[in-house]
C-alpha cells in the first residue's frame, strides 16, 4: 500500500561487511581533496565510524564561494523542475518518482558551462554588497546546496493526497488557500522538531546517517579530475548518451506501443479463462510470466533498482515471492474472508455481493458517517490481498521494532548515550565549529508559528478540515515524542519505522466518522516527523560536506517553500483541467496512490478501525499479524545463534522481507517482477563481474534513465496528450487481461464478467 509504505519498506539495513565493501569501492573511485585546514590532526580525530572515515573528506576550504548566482539559479531550477515533474507523473497509471540524483548529475555540466561563459565582473566593488555572478570555478559546495534544493523537489508532498482525495473522490469543497496552509505547514513543521534534536542527531559522530554516504561518494566522484581510459566514455558523455536513448525510447511505451508497460502473454494464450488471467495479469493478477519493457514500470514505486544493493533486493524478492505466490493464492483458493467474491488483486471497496461500495451513500450532509445508512448498506469488504497487505503492514511495524531491539539494541543504547555525553568532537564537528551556527530561536519561531497557523486553519476552516484544535496538539505530541528515537534508529541503522498506521489507529478510535480529520491527523502526526528526519539527514550531509549551517538552513527553508507551491500548483492545475481525473473511466490518469489513500481514509477515518479491524469488524483476526511480525526476527536471531557458521542467515532482514509488498497496491506484480530482475542484473551480476563499470556508470545510468523518461513524458503530454491525440489499436491495450478482475464465487454477477458456476 503506497500510503502505508513508509512503515514497511524503508531504506534497508545493509550488513556492515557489505557497507564496508560498498564504501571502499565508492571511496576508491574519487580523489578530490579540497585544500586542507592544517591545524587539525586527522589521524587523531577522524570519525570512529569506519564507513565515514573511508568515505567523507576530512578537509575543508572555507574560502569556497557558496551563495553564488549559479547556486541560486540551478538550485531553484532543479527544485521547480523536480517538483513539477514528480507531481505531474504522480497521477499516471505508472507514476514516476524522479530522484535528486538526476539533478545531482545533470547540474555538473551546466554549472561548469556557466562558470566558463558568464561574466566575472564584480558588482558594487569595495562595498558591503559586493558580488560577482561568476566568482570562480564551479565547486562542490555549490553543488551540495543545489542538491539540497533538488531534494526538496524530489521528496513527495504527502498533503497533496488530502487535496486530491477531498476534491476528486469525495467531491467536497476545499479551497486553494486552505490547501496551501495544509501543504506548507505539514512540510515546514518538521523544521521545529529537527531544530530541537539536531545537537543529538547531527553533531555526534555516532549519528552517522549511512544513506548520506552514497551522495558524498557521488559528489567526490563528480568533482574529481577524471582520468580518461583510452577508448572509454567519460561519465558526462555516458550520461548524455544514456539520456538521449532513454528520451527517444520512451515514445514507444509512452505512446506508440503502451502494452510494453505490462506484457502479460499468459492472457493472450487463454483469452477466456478467469483463472489463467488471474495468474498471468501483470496489472490485475499475480503476474506469472509478465514483464514490463518500460523504465517507468520498473522504477515507479520502489525507486531505481540500480540504487538498491543486492542484499536488499534479495530480501524484497523473497518477501514478494512468499506473499504474492504462496500466501495470497492460499487465502484466495481457501476463500478466506470471502475472497472469491472479489477480485484476487484489487484495492477496491466492495459490498458483500461483490459490487463496488457506494461510499457517497453513507456520508451525511455534514461530511460525516451516516450510521443508519451504513447499517442499511451493509459492512464494507476489501479484497483478501488488500487485507493481507494491511496485515503485512502490521507485521512489518512490529518486526521493525523487535529487529532493531534484538540486532541493534545495545549499539543504539551505547551510541545514543555517547551522543548525549560525547565531549570529544570528531574532525567533522571541529571543522564545522568555524561557521556560525543556526540560533535555536529560529527553529522555535518556525515551530510555534506553524502550530498556531495550523490550529487557526483547523478551527476557522473546520467545515473543510474537520480536525479540532486538540487533534493538532495530539498529532504534534506524537511527532515530537517519536522524532528522537526514530531519528536515532535511522541515523544508526538506516531504517525509519513509520507512524502512519499508529496515527490512523489513534484518531480512528478517538474520532471516528470524520475522514478528512483522519487524513489531516495522519499528515501532521506522521509527515511532520518524517520531514524532521529528512531535514536532519540533509543537515548531516551539509555537516559532512562542510556547508555553513546558516546557508544550509536557508537552502532547506527556501527549497521546501518553493516545492510546496509548485507541487500544489501542479496538482491543482491537473485536477482542474483533466476531465474525470482519478475516475474509474480513466485509463491513464488513474491516480493509483491517491485511490489507496482514499480507501484508507474510508477504512480508518469514515468508518473507523473498530468497525473494520476491531471487535465490530470482519477483519479483526488480521491483528494477529502484529504477533507474527514480532516473532519473525526472534526466529532469525535464534537461528544466527544456533548456526553461527552459516553467514547467509545474517543477511535475512525480516522488516524488509515482511514489508516487501508494502507498496502493493497500488504497485502491481509487474512492477516488482521487473524491478527485481533489473536489480539482480545490476546489484549481483554487474556488481560482481564488472565492478569497475558498475562503480563508474551505475548511478549515472539511473539518473539518465529517469531524466530521459521524464522529459519525453512531459513532451508527449503537451504535444499529443493534451490534444487528446491517441492511437487506437491492440498494442495500446494495457495488460489485455480483462477477466483478471472477475470474482470466482458461484452466483456473483459483476458487469463485464462471466457468471462463475
Amino acid at each position: 500500500m503506497e500510503e502505508e509504505s513508509s512503515s514497511q519498506i524503508t531504506s534497508p539495513l545493509i550488513p556492515k561487511h557489505e557497507q564496508h565493501q560498498q564504501q571502499q569501492q565508492a571511496s576508491s573511485s574519487s580523489s578530490i581533496s579540497p585544500p586542507p585546514v592544517p591545524e587539525i590532526s586527522e589521524s587523531d580525530e577522524n570519525s570512529p565510524i569506519p564507513q565515514v572515515a573511508l568515505t567523507v573528506p576530512t578537509t575543508d576550504d572555507p574560502s569556497l564561494p557558496v551563495l553564488t548566482f549559479r547556486m541560486w539559479f540551478l538550485g531553484t531550477l532543479s527544485c521547480v523542475l523536480l517538483s513539477f515533474l514528480n507531481q505531474f507523473f504522480w497521477y499516471r497509471k505508472e507514476p514516476l518518482s524522479i530522484t535528486a540524483i538526476s539533478a545531482q548529475i545533470a547540474v555538473v555540466p551546466l554549472g561548469r558551462l556557466m562558470a566558463s561563459k558568464i561574466t566575472d565582473r564584480v558588482f558594487f566593488k569595495g562595498k558591503r554588497w559586493e558580488f560577482s555572478l561568476n566568482p570562480g570555478p564551479f565547486n562542490v559546495k555549490e553543488h551540495v546546496l543545489i542538491t539540497i534544493f533538488a531534494n526538496s523537489g524530489a521528496g513527495s508532498v504527502y498533503a497533496i493526497h488530502v487535496v486530491t482525495v477531498v476534491k476528486t473522490f469525495y467531491k467536497q469543497h476545499l479551497t486553494f488557500f486552505v490547501s496551501l496552509i495544509v501543504v506548507v505547514t505539514t512540510q515546514v513543521l518538521g523544521f521545529g522538531w529537527a531544530g530541537i534534536f539536531r545537537k543529538y542527531l547531527v553533531e555526534p559522530a555516532a549519528m552517522w546517517w549511512p544513506s548520506n554516504l552514497v551522495q558524498v561518494s557521488l559528489f567526490r566522484a563528480l568533482h574529481e579530475k577524471e582520468e580518461r581510459i583510452k577508448g572509454s566514455l567519460s561519465r558526462t558523455q555516458f550520461f548524455v548518451i544514456a539520456f538521449i536513448c532513454s528520451f527517444a525510447y520512451y515514445v514507444i511505451p509512452g505512446y506508440l506501443f503502451q502494452m510494453l508497460i505490462s506484457l502479460s502473454w499468459v492472457c493472450w494464450i487463454f483469452p477466456t479463462s478467469i483463472l489463467a488471467q488471474q495468474l498471468g495479469s501483470g496489472l490485475y493478477g499475480l503476474g506469472l510470466g509478465s514483464i514490463g519493457l518500460d523504465w517507468s514500470t520498473i522504477s515507479s514505486y520502489l525507486g531505481s533498482p540500480l540504487a538498491s544493493p543486492w542484499f536488499a533486493t534479495a530480501n524484497v524478492a523473497v518477501g514478494f515471492g512468499f506473499i504474492m505466490y504462496i500466501l495470497t493464492p492460499i487465502c484466495y483458493w481457501f476463500n478466506v474472508y470471502k475472497a472469491q467474491t472479489f477480485p484476487m488483486f484489487s484495492d477496491g471497496l466492495f459490498t458483500g455481493k461483490g459490487q463496488k461500495y457506494n461510499i457517497s451513500s453513507i456520508i451525511d450532509s455534514n461530511f460525516h458517517l451516516d450510521f443508519a445508512a451504513y447499517e442499511t448498506q451493509g459492512r464494507l469488504y476489501i479484497s483478501t490481498f488488500f487485507a493481507v497487505t494491511y496485515g503485512v503492514g502490521f507485521a512489518a511495524l512490529s518486526a521493525t521494532i523487535v529487529h532493531v531491539a534484538l540486532f541493534h539494541g545495545r549499539e543504539i543504547w551505547e551510541q545514543s548515550k555517547s551522543s548525549f555525553e560525547e565531549k570529544k568532537m570528531d574532525i567533522h564537528t571541529k571543522l564545522m565549529r568555524k561557521y556560525k551556527q543556526v540560533p535555536e530561536w529560529w527553529f522555535v519561531l518556525i515551530l510555534l508559528g506553524n502550530i498556531a497557523l495550523t490550529i487557526f486553519a483547523c478551527e476557522y476552516y473546520n467545515d473543510q478540515l474537520q480536525l479540532p484544535w486538540w487533534g493538532v496538539i495530539l498529532a504534534c505530541s506524537i511527532a515530537v515524542f517519536f522524532t528522537l528515537p526514530i531519528g536515532i534508529i535511522t541515523a544508526i541503522t538506516n531504517q525509519a519505522p513509520g507512524l502512519n498506521i499508529i496515527t490512523e489507529y489513534i484518531i480512528g478510535y478517538i474520532y471516528p466518522g470524520y475522514p478528512v480529520a483522519n487524513m489531516c491527523f495522519k499528515v501532521y502526526g506522521y509527515i511532520s516527523m518524517t520531514q524532521a528526519i529528512t531535514f536532519l539527514q540533509d543537515f548531516k550531509l551539509g555537516h559532512y560536506m562542510k556547508i555553513p549551517p546558516r546557508t544550509m538552513f536557508m537552502a532547506q527553508v527556501v527549497g521546501t517553500l518553493i516545492a510546496s507551491f509548485v507541487y500544489l500548483g501542479t496538482a491543482w492545475w491537473l485536477l482542474e483541467t483533466i476531465p474525470d481525473i482519478c475516475s474509474s473511466s480513466q485509463s491513464f490518469w488513474t491516480c493509483p496512490s491517491d485511490r489507496v489513500f482514499y480507501d484508507a481514509s474510508v477504512i480508518w477515518g469514515l468508518i473507523g478501525p473498530r468497525r473494520i479491524f476491531g471487535d465490530l469488524g470482519f477483519y479483526s483476526s488480521v491483528n494477529w499479524f502484529f504477533v507474527v511480525g514480532a516473532i519473525a526476527p526472534v526466529l532469525v536471531w535464534l537461528a544466527i545463534k544456533a548456526f553461527p557458521q552459516h553467514e547467509w542467515i545474517k543477511l535475512i532482514n525480516m522488516p524488509v522481507l515482511i514489508g516487501a509488498t508494502g507498496y502493493m497496491p497500488p504497485a502491481t506484480a509487474v512492477n516488482y517482477i521487473t524491478w527485481i530482475l533489473v536489480g539482480f542484473l545490476s546489484g549481483f551480476v554487474v556488481y560482481r563481474y564488472k565492478p569497475e563499470w558498475w562503480k563508474r556508470h551505475n548511478y549515472v545510468l539511473s539518473g539518465a534513465l529517469d531524466a530521459g523518461l521524464a522529459f519525453m513524458g512531459v513532451l508527449l503530454y503537451f504535444t499529443l496528450g493534451s490534444q487528446e491525440i491517441t492511437l487506437d489499436w491492440w498494442g495500446n491495450e494495457l495488460d489485455g487481461c480483462p477477466l483478471a478482475q472477475c470474482p470466482t464465487a458461484p452466483g456473483i454477477a459483476v458487469e463485464g464478467c462471466p457468471l462463475f458456476t
